[in-house]
Formats: C-alpha cells, structure tokens, sequence
C-alpha cells in the first residue's frame, strides 16, 4: 500500500474513533505532504513522502530538546506523541552499532583520514542510511572516527 493511501486511511480511522491528536497530526502530515507537492509540481512518490515525513520528525525532535531547556514538559509530552505517531510511516531506525558498521565502510571507501574529508563522507552516509538513521547520531559516529 503506498504511503500516501495508508495515511489517508489512517486519518479516517482517527477521525471515526474520535482521536482529535491523531487526526491533527495526521492532517499536519498530509498537509506538508501536498504542501511539498505544489512546492515541486509533480505528485510525490512514496521516497519522497518519505523524505518529508523525516523531515516532520525531524522538526519534532528539536522541539522536545528546545521545550525540554525551556521546561515546558506539557509540550514535550505532546511533541513526543506526534513524533511517536510520525516514526510509524519511517523505516525502522538503524541501531548505533550498524551506523558505525555503514560510516566505517563509507570512511574506507572514500579514503577518508581526517576532518577535511567530513562533508564527503556525511553525504555519503546519508545516502546509503535513507530514512533510517539521525543524521545527529550519523555525525557524532563520523566525527568519532574522522578525529582519531
């Protein structure tokens, strides 16, 4: 099923079970979803909607560090809740072990043996870890190995 219809059926399962944050998230979603559409000019397909799913975790994730120095924990918890919903349309993350398995590769490919070498190897990684690693996390492991 593509994307786009699981979440139009998912938005009409929230609203007939009268989950008003669901449906608000969802809604959000489809939204950015069209929004990246128009902003195109051409339907997305499912790699794309994908990339603007990641992209709205993404924003949540900065939201819940940014409420949490701000100690607004009722917005973090609803912040969270939306990420939680969002994670459900993302590929299933890699753990940091495999991440370092995927940049190690990557870093002896390239050639790479120091900083200078960072941005290549960044976008790189990125590449071959689509959609299923933080691009946060991706930075920690390659400057982990780029700085020894």
């Amino acid at each position: 099923m593509d994307i786009k219809d699981q979440l139009n059926s998912d938005v009409i399962n929230a609203m007939k079970s009268g989950d008003k944050a669901t449906t608000e998230t969802l809604r959000g979603l489809k939204s950015a979803i069209k929004y990246a559409e128009i902003e195109i000019g051409h339907d997305l397909d499912n790699e794309e909607t994908l990339t603007v799913i990641a992209k709205q975790a993404k924003q949540r994730r900065d939201s819940i560090t940014e409420f949490e120095k701000a100690g607004r924990n009722d917005l973090v918890e609803k912040e969270a809740t939306e990420l939680a919903l969002l994670e459900k349309y993302l590929p299933a993350q890699m753990s940091e072990g495999d991440i370092d398995k995927v940049v190690q590769a990557v870093i002896a490919e390239l050639g790479v043996t120091d900083m200078k070498g960072m941005g290549q190897v960044m976008q790189r990684a990125m590449a071959d870890l689509k959609g299923q690693a933080d691009g946060k996390i991706v930075n920690q492991i390659v400057r982990k190995h780029l700085s020894n």
